[in-house]
């Protein structure tokens, strides 16, 4: 195995969460009603229409509450040091905002294992066929 890509939101971190409180704190300080689609990709676009540059005020939110969202897991990292010791490549895949995947990373203590963060098509295309495609914990555990 040359290659991993993993589910932030259901291997790493929920960044859900985080996102919802966000959008809410967002909301009531902009005064803005902001109608968005679960899909945080499609979610952007309509932010950057009705917010104009709202990605900073999403990276000071995520660094001050992360703490509280995000904590390591013993034998998620082990899994991550194991795989990167091994020469695997690791990508991360997301719809959420890169701001707030790089914070989740940071917190969790996965961000210097990771090679590339992304969509799913952009992760797989950056590491190359033969990517293993893992959704769970539980995969991530039985990686040889």
């Amino acid at each position: 195995m040359d290659a991993v890509a993993l589910d932030l939101d259901a291997v790493l971190a929920d960044t859900r969460p985080l996102w919802r409180d966000w959008l809410e704190d967002a909301a009531r300080r902009t005064r803005v009603e902001l109608d968005l689609p679960e899909d945080r990709t499609e979610a952007a676009v309509l932010l950057d229409e009705s917010l104009g540059d709202w990605r900073p005020l999403l990276q000071r939110f995520a660094a001050d509450r992360g703490p509280l969202h995000f904590r390591p897991r013993a034998e998620t990292s082990a899994s991550l040091r194991r795989l990167d010791g091994a020469g695997v490549r690791i990508g991360v895949f997301t719809d959420a905002p890169r701001e707030l995947a790089e914070m989740a990373l940071a917190h969790v203590g996965a961000a210097r294992r990771v090679a590339v963060v992304g969509t799913l098509d952009e992760v797989l295309r950056e590491l190359g066929p033969g990517t293993v495609v893992v959704h769970s914990r539980a995969e991530l555990a039985g990686l040889q």
